[in-house]
């Protein structure tokens, strides 16, 4: 069964966010990790969920997906993001 990372962003340092961003592809590849939605143009078209920034990762299977949270790799660079942004993360079963 896959697994996802949805992660709801807003930026508050663009310049040191995109330190992050430069390195987040490199530390998926050993987990099989894709990105399906970077960014985007979110619109809600129901309720009241306002949000700036999605990010979508798609993984093999959940394990995969939490092994590639809590990896070395990952690890090194997660706090770039937390100091750069304000962010909310799911790690999500797929069907």
């Amino acid at each position: 069964m896959a697994g996802y990372i949805v992660t709801d962003i807003e930026i508050t340092d663009p310049e040191e966010y995109q330190k992050y961003a430069q390195q987040t592809a490199a530390t998926l590849e050993p987990y099989s990790g894709k990105f399906l939605v970077r960014g985007g143009q979110p619109e809600t078209i129901e309720g009241t969920w306002t949000t700036k920034r999605i990010v979508i990762i798609e993984f093999p299977s959940v394990e995969q997906a939490r092994a590639w949270y809590d990896s070395p790799e990952y690890s090194a660079i997660k706090g770039i993001r937390h100091r750069s942004a304000t962010s909310s993360m799911l790690l999500v079963h797929g069907v």
